[in-house]
């Protein structure tokens, strides 16, 4: 069985949005399995379906007030480069009506309504592929996966959300009484869950240069360390999931095939551009006709002997 799975990454989906389109287009890949974190989980129900076109068109026009009801930030464009810092106004908003958090994205489940319709999750649950989001159990300390195929339309378009939800920048979710936020605080790149649910052969989008060190620029006020230190740890958790990913291919014969960015394509992946979103997804595209992907393709040994 074949899988696609694609890392969060804000913003940077519309990078994997180019990649996809290439696998699925140009390469004519069909995939059993399509796994999600965060951005990725908005990205694989459609592209399950084949609605590619619906998803460029989403990625290259989004804006701030399209996922933000309530945004944190102040931005400010300056020869090219985003600058951010915190919006106290909306922050005292929030402060001031008890929330828990800095912001709000309700406007983004709003968003996730009008473009994942309930006839398209009809279709995905009749086509009987394994579409998997995943989200962060902040009430029992634990990461979990949500199939398409056994949920209702509302709830999964909820765990789509609550998948996104870079908590305390987003909203925190509240599901089944258990609070939830964005799936990479327990799993960034899912190539475990893709493996779990039968892939043999996984394509790995990672809105992650592969370089071990990255420079940024320096921090500019407390907002941006923040953001800047969950960046830092968001990473690190991607890079546990693909060792442990590997490690699992070792028991269960899986070819990895891993695209990057091949570049760091943007300090905060909070700023939604649409123009910066359409070269990004244009860029992907672009990279995907000409990288030849690492590929990690490892005989079975015996679990016993790990």
């Amino acid at each position: 069985m074949r899988a696609l799975v694609i890392s969060g990454g804000g913003s940077k989906g519309a990078f994997a949005g180019g990649v996809a389109e290439y696998l699925l287009r140009d390469c004519g890949k069909d995939y059993d399995i399509l796994v999600g974190t965060s951005t990725g989980s908005l990205l694989v129900p459609l592209l399950a379906l084949g609605e590619i076109d619906r998803l460029k068109q989403v990625y290259t026009t989004v804006r701030q007030r399209d996922v933000f009801s309530i945004c944190p930030f102040v931005i400010r464009k300056q020869d090219g480069v985003y600058h951010t810092r915190i919006n106290h106004i909306n922050t005292l908003r929030m402060f001031l009506r008890r929330r828990k958090t800095f912001g709000e994205s309700t406007n983004l489940r709003k968003l996730i309504g009008r473009t994942y319709l309930p006839e398209d999750h009809r279709r995905l649950q009749a086509s009987h592929k394994k579409v998997s989001v995943t989200v962060s159990n902040l009430t029992h300390n634990r990461k979990e996966y949500k199939l398409a195929d056994t949920c209702s339309y509302e709830d999964f378009c909820d765990w789509m959300w609550l998948s996104s939800n870079l908590v305390p920048f987003m909203s925190l979710g509240v599901k089944n009484g258990d609070e939830y936020a964005d799936g990479g605080f327990g799993s960034l790149i899912p190539v475990q869950q893709a493996i779990d649910l039968g892939a043999r052969e996984v394509d790995v989008i990672v809105l992650q240069p592969k370089a071990n060190e990255v420079e940024t620029t320096p921090v500019e006020n407390a907002f941006d360390s923040l953001l800047k230190t969950f960046d830092f740890m968001l990473t690190q958790i991607g890079k546990d999931d693909v060792v442990i990913g590997n490690l699992a291919s070792r028991v269960h014969q899986v070819s990895i095939f891993t695209y990057h960015t091949p570049r760091l394509l943007t300090d905060n992946a909070f700023v939604f551009d649409p123009e910066q979103m359409a070269a990004w997804w244009q860029e992907g595209y672009e990279f995907a006709k000409e990288f030849n992907p690492d590929c990690h393709c490892l005989d079975p040994v015996d679990p016993n002997s790990m």
